[in-house]
C-alpha cells in the first residue's frame, strides 16, 4: 500500500494511491481511517511530505564505501564505526517533491546530497528485540539529506549544515510493502546517475538501530530515522536537479535555487 499525503485546495489529507489515483481518506495510517468514494488524479494534487514526524532521527557513518570516500578525499585513514548510532534533524528542514532546495546567499559552493532510506514508525515501540524490531515500522520513504560541507567543518552542532530551511526533502509517498533485500539506490544528478547502489548494505540494518534505540528512547508513530547512504556526491548549484530513486518505493526530485534577496 502506498500512503500519500496530499493537498487539493484543502488543507493536507491522506490518501491510498493505487496507479494514477488516489482514493482519498478520514484519518490517517497512524491513528486509523476510512476510505472515502472521494479519488484525485495525482498530477491534480500537490504531494506533501509523507509525515511531519515528531521526531526527526539519523543515521551517519552506515555505508562503508560512503566512509571510505570521504576518508580518501581528506586524506584521511578510515576508522568504521563498530556500534549504531543516532543523531537528530530539524523539522523545519523538510520539504516535499518537487519542491525546490534553496541554497543560502552565503552558502559556499561544497553543496552536496546524499540519497537515503527513511523508515517510517507506524506504532509506539519501546524495548524491541532485533528479531521483533521491523514490527514497529509502518513503511518506508526517501529522503535526500543535502549539507553544506563547508558549515559542516566548522559548526559543532552542524545546526546550519544540515538543519537550514529546505534542506531535507522526503517523499514522494510511505510504501508498506518493502523487501529491504530487494531495495536498490539510484541517484542523478541533471539526469545523470551519479550513484548507485544496494539500500540495505548497511553496516548497522534497520532492525538493528531499532533494537538499539527503543532501549533508551520510545518510538512514536510518525516518527522517521534516516538511514545514511552510500557514495558521494558532487559540488551543487543553483539549476541543478536531483532524483533520487529506490526500487519499489519511488522517485524524489527537487531542483536547487539560489535565495533571493532580502
Amino acid at each position: 500500500m502506498r500512503w500519500v499525503r496530499f493537498s487539493n485546495g484543502n488543507g493536507p489529507v491522506y490518501g491510498i494511491l493505487e496507479g494514477d489515483h488516489i482514493e482519498e481518506v478520514s484519518g490517517d495510517p497512524f491513528t486509523g481511517f476510512e476510505r472515502s468514494r472521494r479519488t484525485h488524479a495525482l498530477g491534480d494534487v500537490k504531494i506533501e511530505v509523507p509525515v511531519i514526524p515528531r521526531t526527526f532521527y539519523c543515521v551517519g557513518r552506515n555505508y562503508a564505501a560512503h566512509i571510505l570516500e570521504r576518508a580518501a578525499k581528506r586524506g584521511e585513514t578510515a576508522i568504521l564505526p563498530d556500534r549504531p548510532e543516532v543523531g537528530y534533524r530539524a523539522v523545519n528542514a523538510l520539504i516535499a517533491h518537487e519542491e525546490n532546495v534553496v541554497i543560502p546567499s552565503d552558502a559556499t559552493e561544497k553543496v552536496h546530497y546524499e540519497g537515503e532510506l527513511v523508515a517510517v514508525i507506524g506504532k509506539k515501540a519501546k524495548h524491541l528485540s532485533e528479531a521483533d524490531a521491523l514490527s514497529c515500522i509502518l513503511g518506508y520513504t526517501i529522503g535526500n539529506d543535502v549539507s553544506e560541507r563547508t558549515w559542516q567543518r566548522s559548526d559543532r552542532t552542524f545546526w546550519r549544515s544540515k538543519n537550514t530551511d529546505t534542506f531535507k526533502p522526503m517523499g514522494p509517498w510511505i510504501e508498506t510493502d518493502v523487501d529491504l533485500d530487494a531495495l536498490q539506490t539510484t541517484v542523478r544528478l541533471n539526469g545523470e546517475t551519479t550513484t548507485e547502489f544496494r539500500t540495505n548494505e548497511m553496516l548497522f540494518g534497520v532492525g538493528t538501530f531499532i533494537s538499539t534505540m527503543t532501549r533508551y528512547l520510545t518510538l512514536y508513530p510518525g516518527d522517521v530515522i534516516w538511514m545514511g547512504t552510500d557514495g558521494d556526491s558532487p559540488d551543487l548549484k543553483a539549476g541543478d536537479v536531483v532524483e533520487i530513486e529506490i526500487s519499489g518505493i519511488g522517485l524524489l526530485r527537487n531542483k536547487f535555487v539560489a535565495e533571493e534577496p532580502f
